[in-house]
């Protein structure tokens, strides 16, 4: 039995900033050059600055307050929720990740006697945001991966009962590459499988959140239609906080 991680307090926070920390020093040194610059200008300009200060000093303090809130207050790590909305316990079951997994060996403890396989489809060609590649500089899973591609995943058809999908499909930018890995994920699974996705919505509770960056992820409109691409039928959805949405998935093909 692989050990689980206990979660430090402030984790969640304290990773964001790390995998962020150019956007958020960028955003702090605007902010506090205009409030030096602010006194010395005329006073039109200085209301402009101001102006412009206000939402960007807002929205890096709320992402850090709901950052905080989701991955450290919320008992989002708590998984054991996953076997009452899936149809069946697993025999055999997938978890995808880019680099960075918080979830394996939670989901081992939650499906003892299942088989499993993880797998990580970063792609240094199609995940170019520096976030992601901090994350994976900073963090390790304390399972082994399967190195993969989102376009062709390492395994026979028809050879899991359940896949996860936690945190890891948004960073697939293009929908054409996420419709790919539906159909992927798809494949492997068997008749009846079932993909349990979560992700962050891009809505107007994450435009509150995050400012600009909840461009970086995609409306629950948008993933449900990429679902049905690719032949799942949405046999659940719940919110885990009214920042980040779960789908239960069902292979219908």
């Amino acid at each position: 039995m692989n050990a689980i991680a206990v979660r430090r307090p402030w984790q969640g926070v304290l990773q964001i900033l790390q995998f962020n920390w150019r956007s958020y020093g960028v955003s702090a040194a605007v902010i506090v050059v205009a409030l030096l610059v602010a006194p010395f200008v005329p006073s039109l300009f200085r209301a402009g600055l101001l102006v412009g200060v206000a939402p960007a000093l807002f929205w890096m303090m709320s992402s850090l307050l709901v950052s905080h809130y989701v991955y450290d207050r919320f008992p989002l790590y708590d998984l054991n929720w996953i076997p009452q909305v899936l149809s069946r316990m697993p025999s055999r079951w997938l978890n995808i990740h880019c680099g960075f997994d918080e979830t394996s060996s939670l989901l081992a403890a939650i499906f003892p006697r299942a088989a499993f396989d993880v797998v990580d489809i970063f792609d240094a060609r199609v995940m170019t945001e520096a976030s992601i590649s901090e994350a994976r500089r900073r963090e390790h899973g304390a399972i082994a991966a399967t190195p993969g591609r989102f376009d062709d995943l390492p395994f026979s058809s028809g050879t899991f009962d359940a896949a996860f999908c936690i945190f890891a499909a948004h960073e697939l930018r293009r929908d054409s590459q996420r419709a790919t890995l539906f159909l992927e994920i798809a494949r492997v699974l068997a008749p009846g499988g079932e993909l349990v996705l979560m992700e962050h919505s891009r809505d107007w509770c994450n435009l509150l959140a995050f400012g600009p960056g909840f461009l970086h992820f995609f409306s629950q409109r948008a993933w449900r239609r990429t679902a049905a691409e690719a032949g799942f039928k949405v046999q659940t959805e719940l919110s885990m906080t009214p920042f980040v949405h779960v789908y239960v998935l069902r292979r219908t093909m």
